[in-house]
């Protein structure tokens, strides 16, 4: 990271709201549901799937997951009806799961019963640590009452391998596997950026051996290339795995994947709380934000 990515990254709080959303305006479709089927259907042009989300997390109130429930109810008909190939991706807090895991587990079920009409998938997303255990009970319960739905695992945690040989092998769990971005006391998770690396290709080995469904969710070129290493090795059809991306990241690697005849699905989000995601991706691609303060500024050379 250059010494003026670290200053942007360090100014972001101090930064308006409006010039946030320029630099955020590649990660999300925008605020309306519109803004991400239209998003969705330019996707589906290229050859790439999506999963859509709802953006928000951590409700403090129950009346806090009526919202975000409703607009998902939306999503899964807006999905069907503009026959977009995509599915759905749900923050466990955003449907209360720090307030009460029973009526967060009621929230999911209740999405659930109207996906099952159109038979199809949801991803429980991973939040930070509190939330861990939490997460995979949650993931586990849903999943002995409908088999589409999968959960994220992230490789710097130091437990990830433990959870996927000791729970997710076992119940067959479709995964999401990512580095993971939440800041993480050392004790818990790996600090070291070639140990993070390595962790990850461990996991995705394990997990496709396994024979698992893995969603290899990254923007590493070094890990992609690791993923094709053991795709080959392992003789896999392209049915039995896919590669994911977050809107608006390295754009021609993500074409460069889909030529090389692999699944692709992007991450979505829209909506209102648009803020909290963007400077939380501005800070884990502080180089994009230092890119567009150049541009602004004509520092950029062509």
């Amino acid at each position: 990271m250059s010494i003026l990515d670290k200053a942007v990254v360090a100014s972001i709080p101090l930064i308006p709201k409006r010039l946030v959303r320029f630099f955020a305006d590649p990660y999300i479709a925008g605020e309306r549901l519109s803004d991400a089927v239209d998003t969705v259907k330019l996707l589906n042009r290229q050859g790439i799937m999506a999963t859509v989300d709802v953006l928000g997390e951590s409700v403090t109130r129950p009346e806090e997951t009526s919202a975000p429930f409703k607009r998902y109810l939306q999503v899964i008909k807006a999905i069907d009806e503009e026959k977009l190939d995509a599915n759905i991706s749900i923050k466990p807090t955003q449907m209360g799961l720090g307030l009460d895991p029973e009526f967060c587990f009621e929230n999911y079920r209740k999405i659930i019963s109207q996906l099952e009409k159109y038979d199809n998938f949801v991803r429980v997303d991973m939040e930070d640590s509190p939330y861990t255990t939490l997460t995979l009970d949650l993931h586990d319960k849903l999943k002995s009452t409908y088999a589409k739905v999968g959960v994220v695992i992230q490789a710097y945690m130091r437990r990830s391998m433990r959870d996927l040989e000791e729970r997710l092998i076992l119940a067959k769990a479709n995964i999401r596997l990512c580095k993971g971005i939440y800041v993480e006391p050392q004790e818990i998770a790996y600090k070291d950026y070639g140990v993070v690396r390595r962790n990850y290709v461990r996991l995705l080995e394990k997990a496709l051996k396994a024979g698992m469904y893995v969603g290899i969710a990254t923007h590493d070129e070094m890990l992609i290339w690791e993923a094709y290493r053991i795709i080959e090795e392992l003789q896999l059809s392209p049915e039995q795995y896919e590669f994911q991306m977050l809107l608006g990241v390295t754009e021609k690697l993500r074409t460069q994947i889909v030529k090389d005849g692999h699944r692709m699905r992007v991450y979505v989000p829209f909506g209102k709380d648009w803020y909290a995601y963007s400077t939380r991706r501005l800070k884990e691609n502080p180089q994009v934000a230092g890119y567009v303060f150049k541009d602004i500024f004509n520092l950029n050379q062509s």
